[in-house]
C-alpha cells in the first residue's frame, strides 16, 4: 500500500485557505468536514460512490451536449468520474456519514476529487476545473444527493438482491420438490394439526421469497424516480430545461436501470417518502426471511429432543465444551441480518421525517443504511440457499408421527359429526391410543372405510368427496 507523508498543500474556497494532505485529490471543502465531523468511521457506500461518479459523467456529458461545457474540459470531467465509479479513487473520499444533512460535504468530496483528477489527466491547455462551476455544473447537492441515493439503492437491488433472492427461491423449490413425497403432521400454534406435505410447507417459503422478488422489483421502481433537474428547492434554477431528461438518459445507460426525472421535483427534494417505501420493502422481506429461517431451524431441532423432522447441513461445531453440537448457525446469521434491516428501517423512517420545507436532512444516514438493508439481504439470502437450504435432508420423523397425531381426525368429521371426532381425539389423547384405534372401537366404520378417511396422502389436498359424504 503507498504511504504518504505528512506533507500538506494549500487549497482554496470560498470560505479561505485550507491546509490538504499533499497526495489528497479533494480540497479544502472536504478537509473542513473532515475536521468538522469527526464521529464515527463509517463512510459512505461503494455503491453510493459508484452512483456519485455515474451523475457526474451524465452531466459531463448532457452539459457539453448543450454547449455549456467545453468539450475537452468535459471529457477530462468524464473520465475522472467513470474512475470514481469504478473505485479507483475511493480512499479519498473521507467525510464522515454523520455530516450535514444534505449530504453537501459528500458531493463537494465528489466535485473536488472529479476536478483535481481531471486536470490530472487534461494536463495544460484546458484551463482550469473548477469543482463548483464545472464538475458541478446544473446540479445542486439538493438533488445530486438523493439522486444518488436512489440510483445507489436501487443498483443493489438490481445487481445484488434479486439475483440472491432468486437463487434462494429456486433453492427452495427444489426442496420442495424433492420433499412432495414426504407427509408430516401440520403445526397450528405450535399443537398438532392435519397433515402436510413437507413439500408444501417448502412450496410457502418459496412463495414468499417469490412475493418478496416482487416486492424488490416494485421498491426498484419507487427508487427509478430521481430528483435531478431540481437543483437548490426544485425550480430547476441555475440549470438547463432539457438537462434533466439528457441526464436520465445518460444515466439509463450507465447503469442499466430505467432512470426517469421525476414529474414532481418540489416532492422529490423536499421527502425522502420513495426511499422510505424502498425501505419497507426491505422491512417485509426481512419479516419472510424471519419466518423461513425460524421454521427451519426449529424442523431442525434436536436431533433427539427436538423435533428433527429435517437435518441441516453441519458447517461448524455448535459448542466450545459440548462435543458433537451442532448448531443451526445459518439459520441465525439470517436472523440477525433481518434484526438489522428492521432496526435501519426505523432509523431511515424517522430520517425520512426529518426534513423543513424543501429539503430532506437526513440524507446521508438514509442512503447508508438503505444500501447497507439491501446488501444485507442479497447476502444472507445467497448465503441461506448455499450454505443451508441446498443440504437440507429429510428424516423419518415426519412420518412416523402422523399415525400418532391426534389431528387425523378431521377426516373423521365429515363422516361421523364433530362433537363424536372430538371425542375420539380426546379419548386417543388420554389413553395413548392411535385415532386409529379408538375409531375402530367407537364407530361402525369397516377396517377398509378407516384405511381410506385416515389415509394421510388424501388429506393434504381438497376433496369434494370427502366433504359431505353423509355425517351423522
Amino acid at each position: 500500500m503507498e504511504s504518504h507523508t505528512a506533507a500538506t498543500r494549500t487549497e482554496r474556497d470560498s470560505m479561505g485557505e485550507m491546509q490538504v494532505p499533499a497526495h489528497a485529490l479533494y480540497g479544502a471543502s472536504t478537509q473542513r468536514a473532515v475536521l468538522n465531523f469527526p464521529i464515527s468511521s463509517r463512510r459512505m457506500p461503494r455503491r453510493f460512490i459508484r452512483a456519485l461518479g455515474f451523475i457526474k459523467v451524465a452531466a459531463a456529458r448532457t452539459n457539453a451536449a448543450l454547449g455549456l461545457l467545453d468539450a475537452r474540459m468535459a471529457e477530462a470531467i468524464e473520465a475522472a468520474a467513470l474512475e470514481v465509479a469504478d473505485g479507483l479513487h475511493d480512499e479519498h473520499f473521507v467525510v464522515d456519514v454523520f455530516q450535514t444533512g444534505s449530504g453537501t460535504s459528500t458531493n463537494m468530496n465528489a466535485n473536488e476529487v472529479i476536478a483535481h483528477r481531471a486536470a490530472q489527466l487534461a494536463g495544460d491547455g484546458v484551463g482550469k476545473i473548477h469543482p463548483n462551476d464545472h464538475v458541478n455544473f446544473g446540479q445542486s447537492s439538493n438533488d445530486v444527493i438523493p439522486t444518488a441515493l436512489h440510483i445507489a439503492a436501487g443498483l443493489a437491488i438490481y445487481e445484488a438482491l434479486v439475483p440472491a433472492l432468486n437463487v434462494l427461491k429456486a433453492s427452495l423449490e427444489r426442496k420442495s420438490r424433492e420433499f412432495w413425497p414426504i407427509i408430516k403432521t401440520g403445526r397450528t400454534h405450535l399443537q398438532d394439526a392435519t397433515p402436510i406435505r413437507l413439500g408444501q410447507e417448502f412450496l410457502g417459503y418459496a412463495g414468499q421469497v417469490e412475493r418478496s422478488i416482487a416486492r424488490a422489483q416494485y421498491a426498484l421502481s419507487e427508487l427509478s424516480e430521481v430528483a435531478l433537474g431540481g437543483t437548490a428547492v426544485g425550480t430547476g434554477i441555475n440549470t438547463h430545461p432539457e438537462f434533466a431528461k439528457r441526464a436520465c438518459e445518460q444515466l439509463s445507460a450507465l447503469t442499466g436501470l430505467t432512470i426517469r426525472e421525476t414529474d414532481n421535483h418540489f416532492q422529490a427534494q423536499a421527502s425522502l417518502d420513495n426511499a422510505v417505501a424502498a425501505s419497507g420493502a426491505m422491512r417485509t422481506i426481512s419479516v419472510s426471511l424471519t419466518k423461513i429461517a425460524n421454521d427451519i431451524r426449529w424442523l431442525g431441532s434436536g436431533p433427539r429432543a427436538g423435533i428433527g423432522e429435517i437435518e441441516l447441513p453441519a458447517v461448524q461445531p455448535g459448542s466450545s465444551i459440548m462435543p458433537g453440537k451442532v448448531n443451526p448457525v445459518i439459520c441465525e446469521s439470517v436472523l440477525m441480518v433481518c434484526e438489522q434491516v428492521i432496526g435501519n428501517d426505523a432509523a431511515i423512517a424517522t430520517g425520512g421525517q426529518n426534513g423543513n420545507f424543501e429539503i430532506n436532512l437526513s440524507m446521508p444516514l438514509v442512503a447508508y443504511d438503505l444500501v447497507e438493508s439491501i446488501e444485507l439481504l442479497a447476502a444472507a439470502s445467497r448465503n441461506l440457499a448455499r450454505q443451508c437450504v441446498d443440504g437440507i435432508r429429510a428424516t423419518t420423523r415426519g412420518p412416523e408421527l402422523v399415525e400418532r397425531g391426534l389431528a387425523i381426525c378431521t377426516s373423521l368429521a365429515p363422516i361421523i359429526g364433530y362433537d363424536a371426532a372430538a371425542a375420539i381425539a380426546k379419548e386417543a389423547a388420554a389413553t395413548g391410543k392411535t385415532i386409529r384405534e379408538v375409531a375402530r372401537e367407537r364407530t361402525t366404520l369397516s377396517e377398509d372405510q378407516l384405511k381410506e378417511i385416515l389415509d394421510p396422502s388424501l388429506m393434504v389436498e381438497p376433496s369434494a368427496q370427502r366433504v359431505g359424504a353423509g355425517g351423522g
